[in-house]
Parts: C-alpha cells; structure tokens; sequence
C-alpha cells in the first residue's frame, strides 16, 4: 500500500470519531445558547439570597449530579461565597449535623426524584433552611420543596442512546459557574481576593505582591550619592543584583546597572557615580502584584528593579532570579 493511499484510509477511519465529537459539542454548545436565552425565573432571587445567607452554600448530589456539585462548591469557595460539598447518602448517617439553620442549601437532581437527597430535604423543611434545586423538572419533589428553583431546559442528551448524563451536565456546571460569577459581582470581588484563596501553584504566585519576593534591609545596594566609583563597584560585586542605587537625603536619586558601566567604560574610573547614574530609573512599589512588576522587567527588557516606597526612599530590590524562584513565569 502506497504512503497515500495508507494516509487515506487512516483519515477516513478517523472520521466517525471526528463526527461525534463535532456532534456531541453542537448539541451542548446550542443547549448552552438556550439557557443563556432562557435563564431560570428564580436565578436572581436565588442570588440575593445567597448574598443575605450568614453561614455557607451547602451542594449536594449524587452521581453524576454529585461530581458536577462538587465542582460548583469548590468554585462558590474559590470566589468569595463560603461553601462545600455534602455527600447525600452520608448526610443520611450524621452529616447533617454539618447543616445549619445560618446555611442555605443547593440540592442538585437531573430528574428531581433523587431518593438519596431525600433526608436533606426534609432537615432543610424541618429547620428552615433555604433551598436552592437544580432540575429539569420543575414538578419534581425537589422542586416543589425549593424556595428557589433553577429549572435547566428539558434537551437531548448527546449521548446517541439519549440516556448517559451529557447535556443536562453541561448545563448543570455552566450554571453553577453562571451563579458564582454573578456572587462574585455582587460582591465586589477583585483579583486581591481571589489570590488569599489561591495561594499554591502559578496562579498564587502570580497573585503574590513585590512586598513578598523582594530582598531588603542590609541586602540592599545603596550608596550615598557622594560615594566613589570605587565604592559602587564593591557594593554591585557584593550584593549582586546588578545595580546600586544612589540616595541623596535618602531618596533615590539615580541607579547605576552593569549596562551603565559598560556604556561608559573608557571613562569609568574618572567619572564620580552621579554623572553616569540613571536620574529616572524603572522602580515599583511593594504592593504591586509580582506578574505585573514582572512584566515591567520584560517590557523594559532589564534584570533587576528598585522598590520605593511614596518618599521614594528605597525600600528594597529584585532580580529576575526571584521571579523564577517563585514560579511568578
């Protein structure tokens, strides 16, 4: 068989898969479109009584409706609303002591009928706690319990038997994600807050400000602006970030990198620091966020930066190397 005709018969034995994937994406794609277009007459409502709950979101679900429920209490938590993930059947055998009457709770349940939620909602009834269902049903006895009922569009499953948990899963996470992020508006909540709850891993340290990362104290290369060469060039050799900075009444008045010394070579050692320092140097402030000093350090295409505080008295330095060892990349 020739390369071409082998290459033929592998594209054309790729092509069912293909065809599902584009199939099963469509169908999901255009049920998101019909939600966005027909969002539950309770979402708003359910989200001011999010907002007034003095305790945490309690979600629960069982199978596929309990993985998606564990997703949406982990991104509730992530973005501002206290929340966590209460497995059914183990509610039923004591877990609901980790329900409250301060709680509101979000009972999740493709069909409504789940047995295994039963129990919850007789203590969310008992004690009365507000609850949230998510269903395709709204006659269902979930959502007849419900304060407030997100009631998904009944719509095909993608599966071709119509029958495994597609569709109506997507949807369910989507409008979960749609429920965080309105909270998350409502709050007022920025990227400051969101970094206290990511501090591990890239997106923490990104979130991290100079204040953290950055060397101070005895660390710091500063000199006088009256200091000798001579005295620069021990003080960048000792401390080695590349850089002295010079302060006059102790404000910055100028820096001095390894560029500068090499741009005025042939008149070093003749030169005092002052005339070849750099009187408008690239600096931060200490609460600026890493990934933004450290695009500043790229963007200017430089090694190191000078912290000052609002007196432009320095108050620390930083070098690429601290960016790389905290993972801020």
């Amino acid at each position: 068989m020739s390369v071409a005709a082998a290459e033929s018969e592998g594209a054309t034995a790729q092509e069912p898969a293909l065809d599902a994937a584009r199939r099963v994406l469509t169908i999901e794609a255009d049920a998101l479109s019909h939600l966005a277009a027909n969002l539950p007459a309770d979402f708003a409502g359910a989200v001011q009584k999010v907002l007034t709950c003095q305790g945490r979101v309690i979600v629960s679900g069982i199978g596929k409706s309990g993985h998606i429920g564990r997703k949406i209490a982990a991104t509730l938590a992530s973005t501002g609303t206290p929340s966590y993930f209460v497995h059914c059947a183990e509610a039923s055998h004591g877990d609901l002591g980790m329900i409250t009457q301060d709680d509101i709770c979000l009972l999740i349940s493709n069909s409504g009928e789940t047995a295994e939620l039963r129990d919850i909602v007789y203590h969310t009834q008992r004690f009365s706690i507000p609850m949230i269902s998510i269903t395709s049903n709204p006659d269902s006895t979930l959502a007849q319990a419900a304060d407030f009922r997100l009631t998904l569009p009944k719509l095909p499953e993608a599966c071709p038997i119509g029958m495994a948990p597609t569709t109506s899963t997507t949807l369910t996470l989507a409008l979960g994600d749609a429920l965080a992020v309105a909270l998350m508006e409502e709050r007022g909540f920025v990227a400051e807050d969101f970094g206290v709850f990511h501090p591990g891993g890239k997106l923490g340290a990104q979130m991290r400000r100079v204040s953290e990362l950055m060397h101070s104290g005895d660390t710091l290369p500063v000199l006088d602006h009256s200091a000798t060469m001579q005295e620069v060039l021990l003080t960048m050799t000792s401390k080695g970030f590349g850089i002295a900075a010079l302060i006059e009444h102790g404000k910055l008045s100028g820096v001095i990198t390894d560029g500068d010394l090499r741009r005025n070579m042939d008149k070093l050692m003749q030169s005092s620091p002052a005339e070849i320092a750099n009187p408008d140097p690239v600096t931060v402030t200490a609460d600026m966020l890493a990934a933004e000093a450290l695009a500043l350090l790229n963007d200017r295409k430089i090694t190191s930066l000078l912290v000052i505080d609002e007196a432009k008295h320095p108050v620390g330095v930083l070098h690429m190397h601290d960016f790389l060892r905290a993972g801020v990349v």
